[in-house]
């Protein structure tokens, strides 16, 4: 069945060459509507066409200059293909600057015409398809805050969400690095109701010897270098949520003291002997199963069985490829907007390329590939750290190389941070805040380093 955009207006005065279009295009399986009189072809336009137009320049009462520029103000989007006569050329050129699509002059080849008229097609799909995909981000963005896609999965997730975002239970978010465990765990919040912030931490990215401070705070002369009272992310979350990334990676012993905080709904800053009460939710997330984890003695058991009263199963994106278009293209306008770049959506061969791919990166790689595109470089390289954009300003040349030099320190030392902070020989707390900057978790490199 021929796709709704690749149908053909053609509008000219003279009945044979009407006759003559009408014929080669069927010959070809292209299906067209044919008009006498302008007019009557705007009138079919401003009721909704979803193909394309052929006029004629010179036709009377309206030239087909009048029916382009009525067009135009109709529909921006619609190709205008000019019919010319040979001296009418010069008109034609002046046309495609007011916003004509192509021209073709009489007496015209049957095939030169139809590809001109398939390419124009081709062009109004591609169009309408990026309606199509801005349309259902305007759908999805209000009500799941990001969430996006329309594959059952997705589909199933928003529904839970939706479920369970407005109670009190905890809630243990599993998926793959890059999935978007963050982005689930905003829209939990942000459908919530709770009046209190939402915090994020990643306990993969908190030096162990500071994690306890950072979480649950301290009182002034709690331990050396404590010269002041601190409220931790938990307290600070009061009435709100806190989402723990990497759960995982947090230290045995602190996992009884945040058990705890769960159980009594009360917390106790390092160095305090009184307690104080808390609201707060707790979404966690983790890309390993913690009950192996538990199992093996790595992992709190009955912390486990706390955090696990609702569980959400972020799926790949390699098992949901459906979602792609729809992705790429919220990723691609917000790149967009970030480097004042402007480009097309995916056109076939890009989306076939896309389609066969595995992304081990998940949501976070298609993100990148968006970027790399508006900086215009390939969306699919192996190493994006070694390729360099020299027409890119400088400052971003050198956070490129910045960032590509720690993901390789980090790789080397199989995630080690310590390690790491030593060969770049750099200060604990600067190396802490460049990995968030360049949101880059040494956990990612330990898992690496175990598989090569």
């Amino acid at each position: 069945m021929t796709h709704p955009c690749e149908h053909v207006l053609f509008v000219d005065d003279d009945a044979d060459v009407r006759e003559a279009a009408q014929q080669t295009l069927e010959l070809a399986d292209i299906p067209v509507e044919c008009f006498e009189r302008p007019e009557l072809a705007r009138d079919r336009i401003a009721k909704g066409w979803p193909g394309i137009l052929v006029t004629d320049i010179r036709m009377p009462k309206m030239s087909g200059m009048e029916l382009l520029e009525q067009t135009i103000a109709i529909d921006p989007d619609l190709p205008v293909i000019l019919v010319t006569g040979h001296g009418d050329v010069a008109t034609a050129v002046k046309a495609m600057r007011s916003g004509a699509f192509d021209f073709i002059e009489k007496p015209f080849a049957p095939d030169y015409f139809i590809d001109i008229v398939r390419r124009a097609c081709a062009h109004r799909r591609l169009i309408s398809e990026n309606r199509a995909l801005k349309a259902e981000l305007a759908r999805h963005l209000p009500a799941s805050n990001g969430l996006i896609g329309r594959t059952p999965a997705m589909e199933k997730l928003r529904g839970l969400i939706g479920n369970i975002a407005t109670t009190n239970a905890h809630v243990l978010i599993n998926g793959e690095t890059g999935a978007g465990k963050e982005v689930v765990a905003r829209t939990l919040h942000d459908m919530s109701g709770r009046s209190g912030p939402f915090v994020a931490i990643n306990c993969g990215a908190v030096p162990e010897n500071l994690i306890e401070s950072e979480l649950f705070g301290h009182e002034a002369g709690a331990f050396t270098g404590a010269d002041r009272k601190r409220i931790g992310k938990f307290e600070f979350a009061n009435k709100g949520t806190v989402f723990l990334d990497e759960i995982e990676s947090m230290p045995l012993s602190l996992q009884v003291k945040l058990l705890r905080v769960l159980q009594e709904r009360a917390l106790e800053r390092l160095g305090s002997n009184t307690t104080q009460p808390i609201d707060l939710r707790v979404v966690a997330a983790t890309k390993v199963d913690l009950r192996d984890a538990a199992s093996r003695g790595e992992f709190r058991e009955d912390l486990y069985y706390r955090l696990n009263v609702v569980q959400l199963h972020i799926p790949p994106l390699r098992d949901r490829k459906d979602d792609i278009p729809l992705l790429f293209a919220h990723f691609l306008k917000q790149a967009e907007d970030r480097f004042g770049r402007s480009f097309d959506p995916l056109d076939p061969q890009e989306l076939a390329r896309f389609s066969s791919y595995d992304w081990p990166g998940n949501v976070r790689e298609l993100r990148n590939a968006a970027e790399r595109r508006v900086l215009g470089l390939d969306t699919l390289a192996n190493d994006a750290g070694n390729d360099t954009d020299l027409t890119l300003p400088l400052p971003r040349q050198v956070e490129a190389f910045e960032k590509n030099l720690i993901c390789e320190a980090l790789r080397k030392h199989g995630g080690n941070v310590t390690a790491t902070v030593a060969t770049l020989g750099v200060p604990r707390k600067t190396f802490y805040d460049k990995l968030a900057k360049y949101d880059i978790s040494p956990a990612d490199f330990r898992n690496r380093a175990d598989n090569e």
